[in-house]
């Protein structure tokens, strides 16, 4: 009978992701919905990139469904997995402000090739960074991106900015 074939299954994949989401959204079947990248710690959280060349389609929302159903079911099939769906851009700026999601970015600034510092608002650092640091390694490995993250008064701070300038009395 000779060898017999050996499968190897792995759910710790990114290529797992992509096709639950595949089978969970048709838009992305058929091609209407593109994904750009997907980064994840199994079983803690994904970040996928989504795109669609059609401006009269919803990306986001083709992959999230009307009240999250479709990406619920795909949580539920990787055990309660977060997944952040965030839309791609081909600005890189943006792209990061965007990876950094589920918080709120000020502004990023281009710091050399590949490289960009991000200023969030104070109250937000700890959610940019993400536990022990998560969402800002996630969020680099989707963008290719160097990305130190900053509060908003240290950032100033560095800067020699008073923290109270431009402030109206």
């Amino acid at each position: 009978m000779g060898k017999q074939a050996q499968v190897l299954v792995s759910r710790t994949s990114n290529g797992l992701v992509r096709r639950l989401f595949e089978n969970e959204v048709p838009e992305i079947k058929q091609g209407i919905v593109v994904i750009k990248g997907i980064e994840r710690e199994p079983g803690q959280r994904t970040k996928i990139a989504i795109h669609s060349e059609d401006p009269s389609v919803d990306a986001i929302g083709a992959c999230i469904g009307n009240k999250g159903v479709r990406v619920n079911a795909i949580v539920e099939q990787l055990g309660g997995e977060k997944i952040d769906v965030i839309p791609w851009s081909e600005n890189p700026l943006e792209f990061i402000a965007k990876a950094l999601s589920p918080a709120k970015v000020l502004q990023v600034i281009e710091l050399d090739e590949k490289s960009a510092r991000v200023i969030v608002p104070d109250d937000k650092l700890s959610l940019a960074i993400g536990k022990s640091g998560q969402n800002a390694r996630l969020a680099v490995r989707l963008t290719g991106w160097k990305i130190d993250v900053k509060s908003e008064s240290s950032a100033m701070a560095e800067m020699n900015i008073p923290e109270n300038e431009g402030e109206i009395e």
